[in-house]
């Protein structure tokens, strides 16, 4: 089905041409799920864009053959490479919310696409895709298709993408990252799909992730790439059960086990993980001096959380919809609580209660001995503004783009009234860069400047910069290839440790949470299922929905991971 051959792509710059990959040779036959792995910068996705010819300019392809069948990728003509795209080869993305256009419904993008590329009328375009819809799972798909992008669910637009995706029959379709964003429960559904397109109808994918258990679980072959160059190809079993190269063996001693609990993560290539301040760091010795208090912990009593729901006449008032229903929870003194469930469960709102973004409409919330005010009445001098800090998921969007890592460093430091001297700040913030493991000459420049995992440690320095006592890590490594993942897990817990931190941490992966949680409570349609200390929990779930997430996460066979790790 697709053939690739010695593929080499290039980025012209002023400073000559940056070879992004090079001698990348891959095969994907019909109906096969073809994994391609590795870490941040590997070139996983420029191989996609360079087959479904759409690199970023003015990137170019340099050399190598391309074909799809019988047809010679690399001498299509502009007008050709269009109608090539969507026809015979589509693409699934990570986001499915920007994949969509969100001011038109699914049944006229739906039918807008399927009539691009094919003769049909507009009822038959319409009849087509609610049969595609009904296809992938959706029910009531004749009511549905006249919703709008923002009226599904992460894991139903992602289906609806699937659905766009398959619409004019392709040959291959490239899936960069399509699950990702999404928790277990959600990962199975659109991994139990990708599998079925490929069987039923002969579908050759690409499956683009930095997700091992996902490849181990669905995928025929896997490829790994490191710096633009292939390190090895093979079948699955036989890739991640018995690895050849370093590198392999590296991202597998990576990934965490969920059978299992770790002191310590491993990370390819580095044997400095983690803090790497040295012991009379000047921020290290700063935020000790300023643990005036014990050890805090936070408890929360029956907390209601409740929005406006769906106007649906307009002379009936709406029914409030229940985002969290009566939640109580204890994270103790200096302990890491995890907090998992699926998307929708509510964990991004009782995040957002804690820390006064949204209001609850009833309950307690304590911080150590004091009680939290609810919202707005928490203004922004109260003591819990500074004690609660939080690490967001997308580093990249948390960072204030236009200002450099030293101003976004130094902001707490005068905001509370912690440093007056503009010197002072500096040496501190630098000091930080060093204790979360990066250069101190990363405070003059920009967030663009830095990969993922480096903007995420900038993340974590300005959140201790404030000296808080309770941290919140929403999702904080989900958008993280697992090296790097496990870079940033190992600093957390050495944080934890050093700071006598208390952290809520939520995450989607179970894997992750046994590894970094004292204690696990689980969340669903705003209800507390169980909460227990973790490794009871992930011994002998009592829940039924516990047990069905750690069912459903994917994992890598026992044997493989023996045989490879």
């Amino acid at each position: 089905m697709l053939v690739i051959k010695d593929l080499a792509v290039k980025f012209p710059s002023r400073f000559g041409d940056f070879t992004a990959i090079a001698d990348v040779d891959m095969t994907i036959a019909p109906g096969e799920i073809h994994g391609l792995v590795g870490e941040s910068g590997a070139g996983k996705s420029t191989v996609g864009a360079a087959v479904i010819g759409l690199l970023s300019a003015p990137g170019y392809i340099a050399g190598g053959a391309l074909s799809l069948g019988d047809t010679d990728l690399r001498s299509l003509t502009p007008e050709q490479a269009h109608e090539m795209r969507g026809d015979r080869i589509s693409m699934i993305f990570q986001d499915p919310q920007t994949s969509l256009n969100p001011l038109m419904t699914i049944e006229d993008q739906l039918i807008e696409t399927i009539q691009a590329h094919s003769d049909v009328s507009e009822s038959a375009a319409r009849k087509r895709a609610v049969d595609l819809l009904e296809e992938i799972g959706i029910k009531n798909a004749a009511e549905r298709i006249k919703a709008y992008p923002h009226q599904f669910s992460g894991g139903m637009r992602q289906r609806v993408v699937i659905a766009l995706a398959i619409c004019t029959d392709p040959e291959l379709i490239i899936a960069d990252e399509p699950t990702t964003a999404l928790d277990v429960a959600v990962q199975s559904q659109v991994l139990d799909l990708i599998r079925r397109l490929a069987k039923d109808r002969q579908i050759a994918f690409m499956l683009i992730t930095h997700d091992i258990g996902v490849i181990a679980q669905v995928a025929d072959r896997v490829t790994v790439m490191r710096k633009g160059r292939v390190m090895e190809t093979g079948e699955t079993a036989q890739v991640l059960g018995a690895p050849e190269h370093p590198y392999t063996r590296a991202l597998m001693d990576a990934v965490p086990p969920l059978d299992r609990p770790l002191d310590r993560f491993k990370v390819p290539d580095d044997d400095k993980d983690g803090v790497v301040g040295a012991a009379d760091n000047p921020a290290q010795t700063w935020l000790l001096e300023g643990q005036k208090h014990a050890l805090t912990g936070l408890e929360l009593r029956d907390l209601t959380v409740k929005f406006a729901g769906p106007r649906t006449s307009l002379f009936r008032k709406p029914d409030p919809y229940v985002a969290l229903d009566n939640v109580s929870l204890t994270v103790r003194p200096g302990s890491i609580m995890g907090l998992v469930g699926e998307s929708g469960s509510g964990k991004s709102t009782l995040a957002k209660a804690i820390t006064g973004l949204v209001t609850p409409s009833s309950g307690t919330m304590l911080l150590g001995d004091a009680a939290l005010p609810f919202g707005k009445a928490r203004d922004r001098h109260h003591p819990s503004r500074q004690l609660i800090q939080m690490v967001f998921q997308d580093p990249y969007s948390s960072l204030n783009s236009r200002h450099r890592i030293g101003a976004i460093l130094e902001e707490p430091l005068w905001f509370y009234g912690f440093v007056q001297d503009k010197a002072e700040r500096r040496r501190l913030t630098a000091a930080m860069l060093e204790l979360v493991g990066m250069q101190p000459e990363a405070i003059d420049k920009y967030p663009h400047q830095f990969s993922g995992g480096q903007r995420q440690r900038v993340a974590v320095a300005r959140a201790l910069l404030a000296r808080p006592r309770f941290l919140i890590c929403d999702e904080p490594t989900s958008a993280l290839d697992v090296s790097i993942q496990a870079e940033i897990l190992n600093l957390l817990k050495d944080l934890q440790s050093m700071f006598g931190l208390s952290i809520l941490f939520i995450s989607h992966n179970l894997a992750v949470v046994r590894q970094m949680a004292d204690d696990t409570a689980v969340l669903r349609g705003g209800k507390i299922e169980e909460v227990r200390a973790t490794e009871d929990l992930y011994e002998s779930p009592q829940a039924d929905y516990t047990k069905s997430l750690l069912a459903l996460t994917p994992v890598m066979p026992a044997e493989w991971r023996a045989q490879g790790g």
